[in-house]
């Protein structure tokens, strides 16, 4: 639903049940800004007698939602000469609120009702109904494929153990009865045939000539388990992407056009985070001449938006992430995209772009656009360089400058102390210049 970012005014006198209302209606949608002491139509201010009451009143119509909404203190402002009462519903609530037994969304002008499948798709979005969970119909634990267990158990040092112990632990079976069932999460790791239960689970990747969607194009189906459809999916990349001339420390080397591993944590997360209950559509990498896109059904989970992505911890199917994680392929939501970032910028390339498009989260990481420079870094190797310091004159070779902030996107993992020292060592070695002082501080090469 596209946000409405215009105020809900309501007159002083409004009932506790019509505010309750309203705010239930933003919780369930992507939240707002209710002011009270305005007309209702126009918002033409009127002001409250009584500030205190109406903050209460603000306070027992939040208790009326199922279940209570938490919402920050109201706030008293002064508007035209008259005060009114401001409350904010904050966007990404994690729970889905009712009220009177209805669950209403804000549409346009008004609450309405949310039909069983929006209801749905507001349950599994926020976390509360998780699809990895349920067991598929008739599902058994013969739809597993044994090869593909033992080799997780081989993982996890448990080769000997009971699969189906080790299985119920991780939430990849569930107990009925006095069976054991696969969840789907286990038919998408482990199953034979994991497209029986989930057509739409597979990745449909294409390589296209030019810089958009055309009629021509090499197209892949990618099927199978979690596991298989990512190695298919970096094979894919591979085969249909160019080879560049990209600096190596002070040299220039034929490398892949997109980094393999920004390429892999855009796939992981794009089949470890998908919603797996929106069917109809599918994991899509698109290949251009100018571009790579991974795009990854269902948008982001819960809480986390573009504005908090790098730094948000959710994840929609925590037990595939789980999993995945354990096989070496994935990192929790959010640090897998920070590395992305990491590795695009020491690869000179530009950074990657995130986006949620109808229902959908996209990132593309874009071919550099400029040549390899024609900069030579050969004079440098006698200095025995260590490799940070390398992969700064490798920045430099394409940047007039590199600051200290710039050093340590390059290499996060190292101490700013140590970074500082590097570049010091560089400027008393005669190869850099220290241009500034202190924030505003820069190196450039010495000619």
């Amino acid at each position: 639903m596209i946000p409405d970012f215009t105020p809900l005014y309501f007159s002083a006198d409004v009932t506790i049940s019509r505010l309750a209302a309203a705010l239930v209606g933003l919780a369930n949608a992507e939240g707002g800004t209710v002011i009270i002491g305005a007309s209702p139509r126009g918002g033409e201010i009127q002001g409250v007698p009584d500030p205190d009451t109406v903050a209460d009143r603000i306070f027992q119509a939040a208790l009326l939602a199922d279940p209570p909404l938490v919402l920050p203190l109201p706030q008293v402002e002064t508007v035209s000469g008259k005060t009114v009462v401001r409350v904010t519903v904050p966007a990404g609530l994690p729970r889905v609120y009712s009220f009177e037994g209805r669950y209403l969304v804000r549409d346009g002008h008004r609450e309405t009702p949310l039909p069983a499948r929006k209801l749905r798709e507001l349950l599994v979005s926020r976390g509360i109904v998780q699809i990895e969970r349920r067991v598929p119909p008739n599902a058994t634990l013969d739809d597993l494929d044994p090869a593909q267990v033992d080799a997780y158990l081989e993982i996890l040092g448990a080769a000997d153990a009971d699969y189906r112990d080790i299985l119920l632990r991780r939430g990849c079976l569930i107990t009925d009865g006095d069976v054991l069932r696969p969840t789907y999460a286990a038919i998408l790791l482990f199953g034979k045939h994991p497209q029986q239960y989930l057509p739409s689970a597979l990745v449909l990747a294409a390589r296209f000539p030019g810089d958009a969607v055309s009629d021509a194009f090499v197209k892949q189906e990618i099927r199978g388990t979690l596991p298989d459809q990512l190695r298919q999916a970096e094979a894919f990349v591979r085969d249909h992407s160019r080879s560049v001339a990209r600096l190596s420390g002070l040299t220039r080397q034929e490398q892949p056009e997109y980094p393999p591993e920004a390429v892999r944590e855009l796939l992981v997360n794009a089949v470890a985070h998908r919603d797996y209950g929106q069917q109809g559509d599918t994991v899509h990498l698109r290949i251009f001449v100018n571009r790579l896109e991974v795009h990854s059904p269902g948008g982001l989970p819960g809480p986390v938006t573009l504005e908090n992505l790098l730094e948000a911890r959710f994840s929609r199917n925590a037990v595939i992430a789980q999993v995945l994680s354990d096989m070496g392929f994935v990192e929790r939501l959010g640090y897998g995209l920070n590395r992305v970032m990491t590795v695009m910028k020491q690869a000179h390339l530009p950074p990657p772009r995130f986006e949620e498009i109808g229902g959908t989260f996209r990132v593309t990481l874009f071919a550099s656009d400029s040549p390899v420079p024609r900069l030579d870094l050969s004079r440098y190797t006698a200095l025995n360089l260590n490799p940070r310091q390398e992969r700064a004159l490798g920045y430099l070779a394409q940047h007039r400058r590199i600051t200290n902030r710039d050093y340590q996107e390059l290499c996060p993992e190292v101490s700013a102390e140590t970074l500082r020292r590097d570049l010091a060592s560089l400027v008393k070695e005669g190869v850099l210049i220290k241009v500034g002082d202190k924030r505003a501080t820069y190196y450039v090469l010495r000619k």
